[in-house]
């Protein structure tokens, strides 16, 4: 019995959540990779997977299991390019991201990134929805909030700071909201994976909002705050250059919120390949060198600004 394939087997179809993509890799038929599996089971002694005709699940014996196992295989993997003497990372990194924050903040970057390090391919999930970093098979994720998974680790690269915000020409046809209270007069453009888009975070609490359009995208709140339908809230970072260049106004900016952190999480259960922590590495420094991704952009935003480029209490 090839202990070591068997164990591959069942990481990567935990990963792919399939038997078939397991073949795929592994180019051979989905039958030989379920008698694989079916044999570390009774080697084992124990179910490590649920199996139906739509996924796969573990059991709570296989969710240990796996744990350790990939361990194993990294720590395997990492020792093998230790005794080639390869210093250069290489292989497929498998990184998901938030849409917006993807799309204008790490995807600019990672030609950069592939430039130095020819022998890495980077596979990147650009989703607004939430990924299940065992199930999706990712690496790593760029999230933006506090970390509530215990199983997940994080390292710090950068802060949101966000901020409420309106076109020029919505505030030509509507008075200024004042207060966060005087949000209830305004159209409201929601962001329905914040808060369900019913509220919106200030200093001194949650505001009740509402409006006649819903997004599920920030680009979404983004193009409508741009085309005037209705006052906007989000991270600093995807209006800056629309504040700038006069387009937006900033809101209501004596009660703007606590910044959130943007962290990299990656498994605890992993053993950290070179290619992730060089990937890591390359984005803290990149995020740490753009202003509007770091603590304090607000304040310098506004310093910059002229009186009447901002409405604030």
């Amino acid at each position: 019995m090839d202990r070591l394939l068997l164990m591959q087997c069942f990481v990567r179809a935990v990963e792919t959540g399939s038997f078939s993509a397991v073949a795929r890799e592994l180019g051979t038929g989905q039958p030989n990779v379920s008698r694989n599996i079916a044999a570390l089971e009774q080697h084992l002694g124990t179910r490590l997977l649920h199996r139906s005709t739509r996924k796969l699940t573990m059991t709570a014996e296989g969710e240990r299991y796996y744990a350790e196992v990939r361990q194993v295989l990294d720590a395997i993997a990492e020792a093998e390019s230790n005794a080639r003497g390869e210093d250069k990372p290489g292989g497929v990194l498998r990184v998901s991201c938030p849409t917006s924050l993807g799309r204008t903040q790490l995807l600019p970057w990672v030609v950069t990134f592939l430039e130095q390090h020819p022998g890495m391919e980077v596979d990147v999930q650009i989703s607004d929805r939430f990924i299940d970093m065992v199930e999706d098979g990712i690496d790593l994720a760029i999230r933006i909030g506090t970390l509530k998974d215990s199983n997940l680790r994080a390292r710090r690269i950068g802060a949101s700071e966000r901020v409420c915000v309106a076109s020029t020409g919505y505030l030509q046809k509507n008075p200024a909201p004042k207060l966060p209270a005087d949000l209830a007069q305004h159209n409201c453009i929601a962001y329905t994976l914040f808060s369900a888009g019913t509220s919106w975070l200030f200093s001194e609490g949650e505001v009740a909002i509402k409006g006649s359009l819903k997004s599920n995208t920030l680009d979404g709140v983004y193009q409508a705050v741009i085309d005037g339908l209705g006052i906007g809230y989000g991270p600093l970072w995807m209006f800056e250059d629309a504040v700038r260049r006069g387009e937006v106004k900033l809101l209501l900016t004596d009660f703007s919120p606590p910044p959130v952190p943007i962290q990299i999480v990656y498994s605890a259960a992993r053993l950290m390949p070179r290619r992730a922590s060089v990937f890591m590495d390359f984005f803290s420094e990149a995020f740490k060198n753009q202003p509007s991704l770091n603590e304090g952009a607000l304040q310098k935003l506004l310093a910059s600004q002229g009186p009447g480029d901002s409405f604030t209490a």
